[in-house]
């Protein structure tokens, strides 16, 4: 067997993995192959995988004694905890559907949401309970156990598993719907990146469980790979422990890339603990400047593309020195083609639909099964993929023609003086013109005047405008003393700001 993916590990490593296509299975696999390996830990308590799937087993029998039914829903209402890990993994592995929901869910969207989805039980932290006994079914504490286990169920792999918050394609939040195949077939994925990658990684989960990247790559990839999965329930503290937990490979967005070498300027590249040798980042553009300050303190970071309705993982980019903008090959058992600019995939990591919402899943899922990604995408002569921009982000000019605002973004993103930029059209004396609102990395300006830093980015506009159609100029500057609003994976939020 051989793949761009499968290359990247030692064969005697690749022979011990397959692709495993339901969470039960899953379990009783990883129980199997890893049993005496540490797998949980907060630090002070730590689990074997053995001790792990024993209770996660007692957790499907204490959920089954509430009357479930299979298919039912089960939402988990915590921090990223060991707890929130097995009771995800309880649900799943009894035939019942997860939804972890957001930590930081305000009381309202709490309850609206446990409506919206029909949720059966609502399973919480402690500390939130008094929210969570608004919602309108039965709750109970995260924390809750049975003296006995349960034996898996056994489901089907197109069974719906999991439903996780997603803006989808059209960018209002919607509920996508994972079934088994998918969310192993992403995590299968996540155990290829470069070097050996069974049973000695050490690995903290500083992404939220209701974020696929968390859950799938950060969480169930590190199970995969007999790694030690570190939680992270207060985030700010965790990072402090960083010396002391010793990481050796981390799963991060861009924007905790920068705070993490932010840290490094001030304490030192030890502050990492000294064994980080992995940062696998996504969920956001990752700008070259992150790949050659990681490899200054000794880190590959290596990126790709994914999406929650293809659970995650779609490409992976293992050559990131040489193909800096491309976000990857494609992972094994996907299909790809590119339809009027626009990427579609198809494969077991592609979603069901969203819940309760056939019209939005009729405009993203096609009827035998392709997913509309809504990105724009080319493809080179080595099979790299290219994303260039996103079909709903397009500024169409008055002469009709259309332009991604990400296409121009690009070279800003080689600055290492820019931490984040945005293209968007704005008006000028009733005309439309493009504007571009830009974040200064500021350490990089220590000592100097604010007007030597608006001067810097206006001669590097004007730089990137020689290089551009003159329809594509950029006609107004604005460089931000503050930063921008941001969604939850710390990307840019474009219609917020």
């Amino acid at each position: 067997m051989s793949n761009y993916f499968y290359d990247l590990i030692p064969k005697e490593e690749l022979e011990q993995l397959s692709y495993i296509p339901t969470i039960p299975e899953f379990l009783q696999w990883i129980e199997q192959k890893w049993a005496d390996r540490p797998a949980l830990s907060d630090t002070v308590v730590t689990y074997t995988y053995k001790e792990m799937c024993e209770r996660i087993a007692r957790r499907r029998a204490f959920l089954n004694g509430l009357g479930l039914q299979k298919g039912d829903k089960v939402a988990i209402f915590e921090k990223t905890s060991i707890d929130a890990v097995e009771m995800f993994l309880a649900a799943t592995s009894a035939g019942y559907i997860a939804i972890n929901l957001p930590a930081q869910l305000p009381e309202q969207a709490l309850v609206g949401s446990c409506m919206k989805f029909n949720v059966k039980v609502l399973v919480a932290r402690d500390e939130f309970l008094p929210m969570a006994e608004k919602a309108s079914c039965k709750v109970v504490s995260s924390k809750s156990i049975a003296d006995e286990a349960a034996p898996v169920a056994v489901v089907d792999k197109n069974e719906p598993a999991a439903i996780f918050f997603t803006g989808g394609t059209t960018g209002a939040p919607k509920g996508a719907i994972l079934p088994h195949r998918a969310i192993m077939r992403g995590s299968f994925n996540a155990c290829f990146a470069t070097g050996s990658q069974l049973c000695g990684h050490r690995e903290i989960c500083l992404l939220p469980l209701s974020h696929v990247f968390g859950l799938i790559y950060s969480t169930m990839g590190a199970f995969y790979t007999g790694a030690l999965w570190f939680s992270a329930e207060d985030m700010k503290a965790t990072i402090g422990k960083l010396p002391q937990i010793k990481p050796t490979k981390l799963v991060l967005v861009p924007g905790l890339c920068e705070i993490l070498l932010g840290l490094v300027r001030m304490y030192g590249p030890q502050f990492l603990g000294g064994q980080l040798k992995i940062v696998i980042s996504g969920a956001a553009n990752v700008p070259p400047k992150l790949i050659k300050e990681f490899d200054e303190i000794g880190v590959n970071l290596l990126f790709g593309y994914g999406m929650t309705e293809g659970a995650n993982l779609t490409t992976g980019n293992a050559d990131v020195h040489e193909k800096s903008t491309a976000v990857g090959k494609v992972y094994p058992e996907q299909d790809v083609k590119i339809v009027d600019g626009e990427l579609w995939i198809k494969g077991d990591n592609v979603f069901l639909g969203y819940y309760g919402n056939e019209e939005e899943t009729a405009k993203t899922l096609t009827p035998d099964g392709w997913l509309k990604t809504g990105d724009l995408a080319r493809i080179d002569e080595d099979g790299f993929v290219y994303i260039v921009g996103r079909i709903k982000n397009i500024i169409v000019l008055a002469s009709g023609e259309n332009i991604s605002p990400e296409s121009i973004e690009e070279p800003f993103y080689k600055s290492p003086f820019l931490r984040d930029c945005l293209v968007k059209e704005e008006f000028q004396d009733g005309n439309p013109i493009i504007a571009i609102e830009i974040l200064p990395r500021m350490e990089m300006f220590e000592g100097k005047d604010w007007s030597e830093v608006e001067a810097y980015f206006k001669k590097l506009v004007e730089e990137i405008n020689a290089t551009l159609p003159t329809t594509h100029r950029i006609m107004k500057i604005t460089v931000r003393k503050e930063d921008f609003a941001r969604t939850g994976a710390l990307k840019v939020a474009r219609n917020k700001n």
